[in-house]
């Protein structure tokens, strides 16, 4: 029997699939379009997901593709110097289109030995105590212990399991492609700059190989926003702001959305888990879908392969909705409060101003793009050490750097001591015994997410923690 379905082959979807095989789980991604997507929703990789990157050894091949920026204007497009001392090795945006994102996250799901089906859709499922049975477009049937739903904001396994997905339906939608324009670069962009100072949400601008990404309000909300805009429709809303359409031609995709606003009542139902944009979806500004998704994934993967392998401590599986559902409330909150920072309306503009000067305190400048980046996501472990909960950066090592040291999806123990001992869970957490200028506590026990799930110098409370995260020891 297979261990995991996956339903959609998304970042999200892939980064699951990568994460289970990384473990030895078995995986079948199941994506319904024949071919990979051409449409550039993302165009960059936030801090934490640039350490997830990093903690995978996955980031030099997107290094390899992308270009680094520090650049402020993510928290409501309010233009603030890159905040200092970031708590983060990798503190930068990795500007790097999501077609890029997914094929390298695909490759390294196939290398790790996930098969994928490519034109394969789920149309139903049921399950049962010992698993669960995927009903396919084509009429068969998979068994699978576990599935996983990471299709999307119109997720066909949300709507099966019948989940509720309450939030605030579209007011605004915006049309987005990818073509050609005959207009000069020096008009396009004096242009788009003039707009731009009380339109946010519109732009213009090169991606390279002769194309041009637009992005345009829309006129309406489309009945049905599954059908993708015209390029006349597109002309003539770049008119209605720009007075032009830049002499756009050529189309190589065209898409749209919207400002919905929506978060799943539950991450969980039985056997079946939902992840990404089939939990929450929320307007683009910050950038912060993809990111959101991806690291929806690096907190599951580890927890469902512990399931399978028969280790995972009662609820251990069930602190993935715990966690992460907060987190996407979070992202929602923040989304909701720049869509209101962005509106031209007298008293948001004059909350706009109060902010933005609010900004050039470093400390607000931080907290708000650490938000937006995920460094500041803290899970509540209960009390105890400012560290417990929150991630621990990259560091270095005497023998190198922490991110090299987690690269094989295991627990790690940092001991800087030399005393402790994780003796009955070896299997499960590596014991590293070396010492950190920048790290200022004996040691530190990570999950295999990163996160502090012990902070201390006592092996007895070791002991006390260890099966909370890794199980019962083995004898």
């Amino acid at each position: 029997m297979i261990d995991v379905i996956i339903a959609g082959g998304g970042p999200t979807g892939m980064m699951l699939a990568g994460e289970l095989r990384l473990r030895g789980v078995r995986v079948v991604v199941l994506e319904r379009d024949v071919e990979p997507t051409r449409i550039v929703r993302s165009l960059g990789l936030h801090v934490r997901s640039i350490e997830l990157m990093d903690q995978r050894g996955l980031l030099e091949r997107f290094l390899a593709h992308g270009k680094t920026y520090q650049l402020g204007g993510y928290f409501a497009g309010i233009r603030q110097p890159w905040p200092g001392r970031m708590d983060s090795a990798h503190a930068y945006i990795l500007g790097i289109p999501q077609t890029i994102t997914d094929r390298i996250l695909t490759e390294h799901a196939t290398e790790l030995g996930a098969e994928i089906r490519w034109g394969t859709g789920l149309v139903g499922l049921s399950q049962d105590d010992h698993g669960v049975t995927a009903d396919l477009a084509d009429g068969t049937q998979l068994r699978s212990r576990y599935l996983v739903g990471c299709d999307g904001g119109r997720s066909t396994v949300r709507k099966l399991l019948g989940v509720g997905f309450p939030g605030e339906p579209p007011k605004n939608e915006w049309l987005l492609g990818e073509m050609e324009v005959t207009a000069p670069l020096e008009e396009v962009t004096a242009v788009v700059a003039k707009i731009r100072e009380s339109q946010h949400g519109f732009g213009v601008g090169p991606i390279g190989d002769g194309a041009y990404r637009a992005v345009v309000p829309a006129a309406e909300v489309a009945e049905d926003r599954l059908v993708p805009p015209t390029l006349e429709e597109i002309r003539q809303q770049l008119r209605v702001y720009a007075g032009t359409d830049f002499g756009v031609h050529s189309p190589r995709w065209l898409s749209r959305f919207t400002d919905a606003t929506r978060l799943a009542e539950k991450y969980r139902v039985g056997r079946v888990l939902l992840a990404g944009d089939a939990v929450h979806v929320h307007p683009p500004l910050g950038g912060q879908g993809l990111n959101l998704g991806i690291q929806d994934a690096f907190n599951l993967g580890w927890k469902l392969a512990a399931e399978i392998d028969g280790w995972a401590p009662e609820g251990l599986l069930d602190s993935y909705g715990t966690e992460r559902r907060p987190v996407a409330a979070d992202v929602l909150d923040s989304t909701r409060a720049q869509s209101e920072l962005m509106s031209q309306d007298p008293g948001p503009r004059a909350l706009r101003r109060l902010i933005a000067q609010l900004m050039e305190i470093e400390e607000v400048n931080r907290f708000l793009i650490e938000k937006i980046t995920a460094v500041g996501v803290r899970y509540d472990f209960g009390e105890g050490h400012e560290l417990l909960g929150r991630r621990l950066r990259d560091v270095e090592l005497k023998r190198g750097r922490l991110y090299e040291l987690m690269r094989g999806g295991r627990g790690l123990l940092l001991d800087q001591t030399g005393r402790l001992s994780v003796a009955g869970w070896a299997d499960r957490v590596d014991h590293v015994v070396d010492v950190s200028e920048e790290v200022d506590v004996s040691a530190v026990l990570l999950r295999p997410d990163g996160h502090v799930a012990w902070v201390g110098a006592d092996q007895q409370e070791l002991l006390a923690h260890l099966p909370t995260w890794f199980g019962a020891p083995v004898s």
